[in-house]
């Protein structure tokens, strides 16, 4: 004989491949093991009882702050940046840079760019501290850095 029947012959070892009848996995289980999902009593107290609805107050003690929206809109005058439209050096492909940036953090300004990428529909990236945007978006951009607290400024091009 084979050494897979004498195996299974042996009764040591099912074929990995063959499934057990399902009477015969509830019968190795047991009932101990099982959860009844009749909705009975099974399911322990109720967690709400205990609460006293005469004891909540019906308004929080202290106003609830919205630091999100604090973060949005930031103080107004962040200082002055300038917007050039440039082809220097890029195969005659038109870029937007904005400069001039004081006091911004690179983290700041990456979330700057995204923005301005979305908005403009385009590339771009923060390179030596500016940001640059594929192609003439200087009036898209001016309006984002205006959002922004920003005053835009368009220099050359």
């Amino acid at each position: 004989m084979p050494k897979r029947l004498l195996i299974l012959a042996a009764g040591r070892k099912s074929p990995p491949n063959r499934r057990r009848h399902p009477a015969a996995v509830e019968a190795a289980m047991g009932d101990a093991g099982k959860i009844p999902t009749s909705g009975g009593q099974a399911l322990g107290q109720n967690p709400f009882a205990a609460l006293n609805p005469t004891e909540l107050s019906s308004a929080p003690a202290a106003p609830v702050r919205n630091l999100r929206s604090e973060i949005r809109n930031p103080a107004r005058n962040r200082g002055r940046v300038d917007l050039k439209r440039t082809t220097a050096g890029r195969g005659g492909k038109t870029v937007t840079i904005v400069t001039g940036f004081t006091g911004i953090g690179l983290p700041e300004k990456e979330s700057l760019a995204k923005k301005m990428r979305n908005a403009c529909g385009c590339g771009g990236s923060v390179k030596d501290g500016d940001i640059e945007i594929q192609g003439d978006q200087r009036e898209t951009v001016a309006r984002i850095l205006t959002e922004a607290g920003f005053r835009p400024v368009f220099a050359g091009g």
